[in-house]
């Protein structure tokens, strides 16, 4: 018993092929793009509030990432200095939806690194304010966090991890880019 016939336009059904330029890809339901702008744009507000919060002290950016104990002393300030500007740029690619999918990547590689120093400063004892939304450095150990920063960026994570699985999203210049 067959099916009825597929037209020319027909929109491909869900989880089945669709053929576009020549590829054939997976049709996704119109929501599935909503949720990834939501994602983009939420993970753009805290690159935007981290960069935002250090940018104005990069001396105490840079004190924070010497809290770690993990980076060689030449290498404190530039990641110091640089690390506000980075995260400024990912948030404003997120915002304009341009290269989600290696923004995401990025995203996610940082995330992970914040992860494991926050793990290695838990793990060694280090009493230290994670810094991530400026300020940072040593505290009382009764003040850390440690568990919360890293749920925290572990849900960050799954955003960012959303968006290199389906980066298509709405209002974005790369599906600008696609049409």
């Amino acid at each position: 018993m067959a099916g009825p016939a597929v037209q020319p336009g027909d929109p491909a059904p869900p989880g089945g092929p669709a053929r576009r330029g020549g590829t054939a890809r997976t049709a996704w339901p119109a929501w599935t793009e909503w949720i990834g702008t939501a994602a983009r744009l939420g993970l753009a507000v805290v690159w935007g509030w981290a960069g935002l919060a250090k940018i104005a002290d990069p001396a105490e950016a840079a004190q924070a990432v010497r809290a770690y104990e993990i980076l060689p002393e030449s290498l404190v300030k530039p990641v110091g200095y640089a690390l506000p500007f980075l995260e400024l740029a990912l948030a404003l690619l997120l915002v304009i939806g341009l290269g989600v999918r290696l923004v995401a990547a990025v995203s996610a590689l940082l995330l992970l690194a914040f992860i494991a120093g926050i793990a290695s400063a838990w793990a060694r004892g280090i009493s230290i304010d994670c810094g991530c939304f400026g300020g940072g450095g040593a505290v009382d150990a009764s003040q850390t966090e440690y568990l919360q920063e890293i749920l925290r960026d572990t849900g960050f994570l799954l955003l960012a991890g959303w968006l290199l699985w389906r980066p298509r999203t709405r209002l974005s210049v790369d599906g600008w880019l696609a049409s």
